[in-house]
């Protein structure tokens, strides 16, 4: 399934695809305006001109008369480049290699006439050097204005031979157009009115394509939020009431994530107060269970054998039942020390299987890290459940799951019976639940709760299985220790 930012990207894109489309299409259903007014300037001055092979003199008159009134420098060229016509300043055919020789040329000439004019200048000098203090003051004033002038010049030489930019000082955008017959016409003012259609498709999607990838980050922002959310969720619905979400921003996912807390906040509040109830009642039950107890004890001349054995089951049920709550709220009690230390499943499985007449253990040793009493019990829980739910010899099998770094220690408890439908192989965990067909059984209904949650305490899982057999079976997962 495509993750949510995936989808948003994804739409995002198809939106910037179909703009573009529907520009494209527009432009084209349009008659491209632009390009047609260019197809249409340039039949207007093809036929408003005479024929390419017609003379100079002609195409002269005719583009004098077609710039009337413009301020503007326009030449026409032959298909070969060749000027035939120009109104204003000549243009050059725009080659950067072409400008410069132009320009080099023109340098020199300067450069021939100002020679001239200085050499001119001296012999006028030369000729008058035993004159007036004035004249000679006017000679250095020549020779000055002289070496003025070159220093334009020197510069001009080295732009025409390439030391410097000669586009920088003497350059003039140029504008030229390509008639349908090969002529060229070349102006330094706009004769178009607007970009190529391949042009502005180009920028299109240039621009689709700077909003693409600009918009990634952004909606992947807001969904790495929603994620976030996701899994603080995910860890309040499997148990961790302190599962919290950082609120970041001020917009609706922000919003959603407090309104999260405020509910995390109000849920644990709510179970904690009913587990600390649960736990005080149940401590409080022990003493007048005692108070029962030592009646009964007192009073067992006055009551029939039989009748006090059923009470003395009875008390024996209810304080079993009493402690069994007690456990259960210290195990989810947050914070609670459990004993770390590690342990061998074989000898405590063979120490609680001796427990029982029909127990057999079949398995090696597993070493696990964990609270031996907690162990003890959850041991004890599933030999109890078996006795009395199921049909004798119960078997318990210790052996080694999984491969690799997965590979983890696993007890498998089985008895001779039926099992358990399929359809309450979770239902049977649940504080309190009894089988469809065990309603008048006797227990507690809270042995195969405390057995999940002791697992879940050692990192571990239980569960109920179909095993090869054909038969169920109790399944208990643990990580085995690992060597120092």
């Amino acid at each position: 399934m495509p993750r949510l930012y995936f989808r948003f990207y994804a739409a995002l894109l198809a939106s910037l695809a179909l703009l573009t489309l529907a520009v494209v299409l527009l432009w084209q259903w349009a008659g491209a305006p632009v390009e047609l007014s260019d197809r249409t300037l340039g039949t207007l001055l093809r036929n408003a001109l005479p024929p390419a092979e017609a003379p100079p003199e002609q195409q002269q008159a005719a583009l004098e008369r077609m710039t009337r009134g413009l301020r503007a420098d326009i030449t026409l060229f032959s298909k070969d480049w060749q000027r035939l016509a120009y109104v204003g300043e000549p243009l050059e055919r725009p080659d950067r290699r072409m400008l410069r020789q132009q320009r080099m040329e023109r340098m020199e000439r300067m450069e021939a006439r100002q020679h001239g004019e200085d050499g001119q200048r001296g012999a006028d000098s030369r000729r008058n050097e035993h004159g007036n203090a004035g004249d000679r003051r006017g000679g250095a004033a020549h020779e000055a204005e002289a070496a003025q002038r070159a220093g334009p010049l020197d510069q001009a030489r080295r732009w025409a031979r390439g030391d410097e930019d000669i586009d920088r000082p003497l350059r003039q955008r140029r504008f030229q157009m390509h008639l349908d017959d090969g002529r060229h016409i070349v102006s330094n003012t706009p004769l178009r009115q607007a970009p190529s259609r391949m042009r502005l498709h180009t920028i299109l999607i240039g621009l689709a394509i700077i909003i693409a990838i600009a918009a990634y980050p952004v909606v992947r922002r807001v969904t790495r939020r929603l994620e976030h959310l996701q899994k603080g969720v995910e860890s309040l619905g499997a148990g961790n009431l302190s599962a919290r979400v950082e609120v970041k921003g001020s917009d609706e996912v922000a919003a959603l994530a407090a309104s999260f807390n405020r509910s995390a906040d109000q849920i644990e509040a709510l179970v904690g107060a009913h587990k600390t109830m649960l736990a005080n009642a149940s401590h409080e039950l022990r003493t007048p269970l005692a108070r029962i107890r030592l009646a009964l004890e007192l009073s067992k001349d006055s009551v029939e054998p039989k009748r006090r054995a059923g009470l003395e089951q009875d008390i024996a049920e209810l304080d079993q039942l009493i402690d069994e709550i007690l456990l259960a709220s210290r195990l989810d009690a947050v914070g609670e020390r459990t004993e770390n230390e590690e342990l061998d499943l074989l000898p405590l499985a063979a120490e609680e299987c001796s427990r029982y007449d029909e127990a057999d253990l079949d398995g090696e040793s597993l070493i696990v890290r964990g609270d031996a009493r907690l162990l003890r019990r959850m041991l004890r829980n599933l030999l109890d459940n078996a006795r009395r739910h199921g049909v004798p010899p119960t078997t318990v099998k210790l052996r080694r799951s999984g491969a690799g770094k997965d590979v983890c220690a696993e007890i498998v408890v089985q008895d001779a019976g039926p099992g358990i439908q399929q359809s309450e192989y979770d239902k049977v965990f649940e504080p309190f639940y009894r089988s469809s067909n065990a309603r008048d059984s006797v227990g507690s209904g809270l042995g195969l709760a405390l057995v999940r949650q002791i697992a879940r305490r050692h990192g571990g899982e239980a569960r109920c299985a179909k095993l090869h057999t054909g038969r169920s079976a109790f399944v208990i997962t643990l990580p085995l220790a690992q060597p120092a």
